[in-house]
């Protein structure tokens, strides 16, 4: 029983002279804010060295977006129809008219046909028609001929009054076959008008089976296989204007001022690591009453990496301010700690440091520089 006692009172003892040692009771080494504590023989100079440098530069706010392509059209059919064939799959490139998806024509081709017939019986109609009035035109020609020969007999009183209402009765009868000659004509005409609009009609209904790309684009999704049932309003595949991306990001209220169409931007990608400027095309008029943000659209460079979903950010300028810069390969990173090569009082020594974002070659020093310290550039000492 002593024996425990003994040992609970050991650990106990242990446990607070632990606690006050981490408190910072007991004096010893300890760390220096920003300082790495050096051991053993001062660290020789580097043999290539850096100037950290106190600049005004712009402070950026980031606006988050998605890499969108300029141009995305959904592709439907035109006319009701039964897939046959798809040629393309997503990531196809394809050039303008060439052939994406074929349709069964087999109705539309009956209906061509019919419509050719009925063209072709129009016609024949319409000749008919022109026949009928060149023989009631003679027939017009002969009863008045008669007609006006009859009526100076009856003047001379060679015929009877029977005589003469023949010959006038045989005169109209001519004019109304002329007249109703000539209406049949009409009548063909238009059912030809009608059969060659029909015809057209089979016809373009019939091109619209052969579904065609409408400009030099890159197929981005496909919804059809052959077999499924294609009809307008149904999206059978998603094409997109091929290498042609914009950055549509959303920018908040307080900033929107200070982005106009036709300006340049900086944009981050961090999937490719690289930051490109990129020209603004539009500013959405009105923002969004939910997120208080207006949608921005920029233009970014032809980049063979880049494709449409990718995250990457708008770079918008807010004011200025000072910050230090210092050459980027400076810094040396182990694990979460950064860290430069610093000389201090004649002697070089390791410094934490905390650093920002990235500027070209540079690097903003959040922490642990304030402007004009020398440090080593790579093929420094490392050791320590």
């Amino acid at each position: 029983m002593q024996h425990q006692r003994a040992l609970t009172a050991a650990i106990a003892a242990a446990t607070v002279l632990l606690i006050l040692w981490f408190s910072g009771v007991f004096p010893g080494n300890s760390l220096t804010p920003g300082v790495i504590p050096r051991a053993g023989a001062p660290l020789p100079p580097p043999q290539v060295t850096a100037k950290a440098r106190l600049e005004e530069t712009l402070d950026l706010v980031e606006s988050v977006g998605t890499i969108r392509p300029r141009t995305e059209t959904r592709i439907e059919a035109q006319v009701t129809g039964k897939v046959r064939e798809v040629r393309v799959r997503a990531g196809d490139v394809v050039k303008r008219g060439e052939p994406l998806i074929i349709l069964d024509d087999r109705e539309l081709t009956s209906r061509r046909a019919q419509a050719e017939q009925a063209l072709q019986s129009a016609n024949a109609q319409r000749e008919q028609a022109r026949q009928g009035i060149r023989e009631a035109e003679a027939g017009s020609v002969k009863a008045v001929a008669q007609y006006q020969r009859i009526q100076k007999l009856f003047k001379d009183k060679a015929v009877t009054s029977r005589e003469m209402d023949q010959a006038e009765a045989d005169y109209r009868q001519a004019q109304a076959r002329l007249e109703q000659a000539r209406e049949g004509l009409l009548g063909a005409e238009a059912m030809g008008r009608r059969a060659a609009g029909a015809l057209e009609e089979a016809r373009i209904a019939q091109g619209y089976t052969v579904i065609r790309a409408p400009e030099d684009m890159e197929v981005a999704t496909r919804s059809v296989e052959p077999g499924d049932l294609a009809f307008p309003g149904k999206a059978l595949l998603v094409v997109q204007t091929a290498g042609a991306m914009r950055l549509e990001a959303f920018v908040r209220e307080g900033l929107i001022s200070r982005v106009r169409p036709g300006g340049e931007l900086d944009i981050s990608l961090p999937a490719l690591e690289r930051t490109v400027r990129g020209v603004v095309e539009e500013v959405a008029p009105s923002a969004d009453p939910t997120t208080r943000t207006f949608l921005v659209k920029v233009a970014l460079p032809d980049m063979p990496s880049l494709y449409p979903g990718m995250f990457g950010r708008l770079l918008i300028p807010s004011g200025s301010r000072n910050a230090v810069l210092l050459d980027a390969t400076a810094v040396r990173r182990v694990g979460q700690l950064e860290s430069v090569l610093l000389l201090d009082d004649q002697t070089w020594g390791w410094r934490y440091v905390k650093t920002g974002e990235r500027r070209g070659d540079d690097v903003e020093i959040l922490s642990g520089l304030s402007g004009g310290e020398t440090v080593g550039l790579p093929g420094a000492s490392r050791a320590q």
